[in-house]
């Protein structure tokens, strides 16, 4: 076969009409040999003699589209030094963009080691070849007819996001062809989009599409990382998620979701892992990074280089800090980023990625990359804002251009609702939380507020238990947070007492009215609108199967039309979606400031009020003639304006509503203890009854 001496950059496989570039990165490798795979396994050795910039380079003219192939990588096996090289372990390319499968752990010893038992195993070479076990990479055509696609490009504050798993979503919708379920032609189905578009969320957000592989542990137990937080290849979608083959089909097959998701004028944001692989501590498989670079590719004990930091729970950390980590995580944003053209993307344990070496920085070059770069800084960016490291939470620090999962948002709006939480803390969560994002320049925003997520409770379980029920990951229900701030309501789990079944459906109304009515960008996990319940389980990470996937033929469906009501509402009227923080005074010249709080008595709040710690009650003017931010067209935002009386305390009272300068007559929009009701007006400082644990939304008349 002929071997041409290729170019060291575009790491990665790179077809060009007549034949294929590939490039590896390895800065302390000492012998690469590229292994070419045909249709029966048979292998074929390359030796890769070119090296420029640590990239292994070579180009095989006639070498094109669906072969497949992995690496081999000489060098020490030291691990004492950090180097783990093992050329009897087949690799996965860092920089694929297909993988055709999963890790078949019984065909081979995947560990670089003789597997002992031992806690010092893994100083004994393994010369064992597990080429049979391991994922062929796939070199893949990327031409694809875009027809035109246009990214919705919806502003931040308009912003609806709906967070669902790609699987979970349709393996059991009605309509969706059988083949397709659970895949993303099934996302891109018609059925599929006809339920976003009707809901009315304006994003996806996508559990992660990295190509995954499921953990051995989980294997020998029968279970599957549903979740996918264990990431492999940062530039090929998920092989099992495709309908419709797995040697570059599944990338067409991505692009055409995304494409078919831009139609309906949906978003795609997409989850990302870069903080930790798949690979595991010292004692995990190798797969990829640890037999390619290990040294380089992640974060090593600085006085025993054996052992990986690890603030991600996870056995290891990714390194940032190395030039061509980091340019791996940037190559693969902006392959999603222009190359499959999505909106954005959520990383994981952020923090992780913001360690220069110890601390959380904020001035990082994770950050600073990020925002010189011309297409990256201009994509929706969500940080999940902690990790499990010292110091890593940092709800609030994020920089500029930056959103985030505001957790202390959903830990003070659960708390508002069983009873413990103080009001003033409610009044700064359902307002944007300009105590966390308003000081340093950004809008409200900046907070991705969610009362749900995948990680935790659904919403019909966040009402329905006091405890987690995790018996099902077979850890001994030890895995899964204790921190639930849930409420079973008297009884744990299902049961027939009608005023029990009562509650907790008006728990959930008002958790959605919260949620889709506070500033902010509110995100909905996907299925809470239905109903959907894990029976407890509030670590569904491993669970690909009922208990996670959605029952659409169990669906409540009034709840379901309650949440598309609420979206509309929220969408219709921009004072609930507003771009500035509100500021309690007149800014547009009306008769009354732009936020009015006030007690059941119909007063205002005073110092003392939000100071009472048993404060359950509240009423909150919105002004819709008060709204200083333009539209596109540099026009005035006129709205309604509208009163929300919140009770949470467990007796009903009698809200006297404000003074006739707040507005002369107001109409019921809706109550979460009556959805069915409508049509009743009030006058001003007029009597409106609020039942227990209720909302009550009115608009000026």
């Amino acid at each position: 076969m002929d071997v041409w001496p290729g170019r060291p950059f575009p790491l990665g496989p790179t077809w060009d009409g007549s034949g294929t570039n590939f490039s590896l990165f390895s800065e302390h490798a000492e012998r690469v040999e590229l292994c070419l795979f045909d249709d029966t396994d048979g292998e074929t050795r390359i030796e890769v003699r070119e090296r420029t910039a640590f990239n292994w380079h070579c180009y095989l003219p006639d070498v094109g589209p669906g072969q497949r192939y992995g690496y081999r990588v000489h060098g020490p096996y030291d691990p004492a030094r950090g180097h783990r090289f093992n050329p009897a372990k087949l690799l996965i390319d860092p920089y694929a963009k297909s993988i055709e499968r999963d890790v078949r752990w019984e065909l081979g010893n995947v560990l670089p080691y003789v597997p002992t038992g031992a806690e010092d195993a893994d100083l004994e070479l393994d010369d064992d070849d597990d080429a049979e076990a391991i994922p062929k990479s796939v070199v893949v055509d990327l031409g694809f007819d875009w027809e035109g696609d246009r990214h919705p490009e919806t502003p931040w504050h308009e912003t609806v996001i709906y967070e669902v798993h790609v699987k979970g979503f349709t393996q059991r919708m009605p309509g969706v062809r059988e083949d397709l379920r659970g895949t993303y032609a099934g996302l891109a189905s018609e059925p599929s989009l006809e339920y976003l578009t009707s809901l009315g969320v304006t994003a996806v957000e996508l559990l992660p599409v990295h190509h995954i592989v499921d953990e051995h542990f989980l294997a020998e137990r029968g279970l599957r990382n549903y979740w996918g937080y264990s990431s492999i290849g940062y530039l090929a979608p998920h092989a099992a998620y495709a309908a419709t083959g797995t040697r570059g089909e599944q990338v067409r097959e991505f692009k055409g979701m995304v494409k078919a998701m831009h139609g309906a004028g949906i978003e795609v944001i997409l989850d990302v892992v870069y903080n930790h692989t798949a690979e595991g501590n010292h004692l995990g498989p190798m797969l990829s990074f640890k037999g390619v670079d290990n040294a380089s590719y992640y974060r090593l004990v600085p006085e025993t280089p054996r052992f990986y930091m690890d603030f991600t729970g996870t056995g290891n950390s990714l390194n940032p800090v190395h030039p061509s980590v980091l340019r791996l995580i940037m190559d693969s944003l902006r392959y999603f980023a222009t190359e499959c053209r999505v909106d954005g993307f959520r990383f994981d344990l952020a923090s992780a990625l913001a360690r220069e070496f110890y601390e959380v920085d904020r001035l990082s070059a994770f950050f600073d990359t990020i925002h010189q770069d011309p297409v990256l800084s201009q994509v929706k960016l969500i940080a999940e804002p902690w990790d499990v490291g010292p110091g890593g939470y940092q709800v609030g620090n994020f920089p500029v251009l930056w959103t985030e999962w505001n957790g202390i948002y959903r830990d003070t709006v659960r708390d508002f609702w069983r009873g413990q939480a103080a009001i003033a803390d409610f009044a700064s969560r359902v307002t944007g939380s300009s105590d966390l994002y308003q000081s340093d320049g950004r809008r409200p925003f900046a907070s991705i507020n969610f009362v749900t997520a995948h990680d935790g409770f659904t919403l019909a379980d966040l009402v329905s238990y006091n405890q987690k029920h995790n018996e099902a990951n077979l850890e001994g229900n030890r895995d899964g947070t204790d921190d639930n701030r849930s409420w079973n309501h008297g009884v744990e789990g299902p049961t027939d007492d009608p005023a029990i079944l009562a509650l907790r459906a008006r728990q959930q109304r008002n958790f959605l009215t919260t949620l889709l009515l506070s500033q902010g960008v509110p995100m909905l996990l996907g299925g809470d609108e239905l109903g959907r319940t894990q029976r407890g389980n509030n670590n569904g990470w491993c669970q690909d199967n009922e208990l996670s996937w959605i029952d659409w033929e169990g669906a409540d469906g009034g709840l379901l039309e309650f949440t598309r009501r609420l979206i509309r509402l929220r969408r219709t009227h921009p004072v609930f979606h507003r771009g500035r923080f509100l500021e309690g005074r007149i800014v547009m010249g009306s008769n009354a400031p732009d936020v009015w709080w006030f007690r059941p008595d119909g007063r205002r709040m005073t110092q003392a009020d939000w100071r009472r710690g048993d404060a359950r009650t509240l009423g909150v003017f919105l002004n819709g003639e008060e709204i200083p931010t333009p539209d596109s067209r540099g026009g005035r935002v006129l709205d309604d304006s509208f009163l929300l009386l919140f009770n949470a305390h467990h007796e009903p009272l009698v809200f006297t509503l404000p003074p006739r300068r707040f507005g002369r007559r107001w109409n019921l929009e809706l109550s979460t203890a009556e959805p069915e009701a409508s049509g009743d007006v009030f006058p001003a400082r007029g009597l409106v009854p609020v039942e227990s644990r209720s909302i009550v939304v009115l608009r000026s008349a």
